[in-house]
């Protein structure tokens, strides 16, 4: 059973970058269909970026052109490159392994001045 721990959250001011790491063990990443996911106290889950095994990318349009999914299958890791970071912005992000429908135990975006 593949496992998912994020890491990279943090407090940032807004306009600024973050990038949010999804390290697997127990499965090989490059074989899944990978997502991340985000969540405000109160609201569901809602994806902001997904990358295919075949890393075709889709992104929500309230990040597209600011956040980036990328994934290193040597280091069985995926990546959420955040940038022009706005207090909107702020949520748990989790990343999901959706063919295993596998999740992670969520990092803490707070975007803050």
């Amino acid at each position: 059973q593949v496992r998912l721990v994020e890491s990279g959250g943090g407090l940032v001011q807004p306009g600024g970058s973050l990038r949010l790491s999804c390290a697997a063990s127990g499965g090989i990443l490059s074989s899944y269909q990978m997502g991340w996911y985000h969540q405000t106290q109160g609201k569901e889950r809602e994806v902001v970026a997904i990358i295919t095994s075949g890393d075709d990318t889709f992104y929500d349009d309230s990040v597209k052109g600011r956040f980036t999914i990328s994934r290193d299958n040597a280091k069985n890791t995926v990546y959420l490159e955040m940038n022009s970071l706005k207090p909107e912005d702020t949520a748990v992000y989790y990343c999901r392994a959706l063919g295993a429908d596998v999740w992670g135990q969520g990092t803490q975006v707070t975007v803050s001045s």
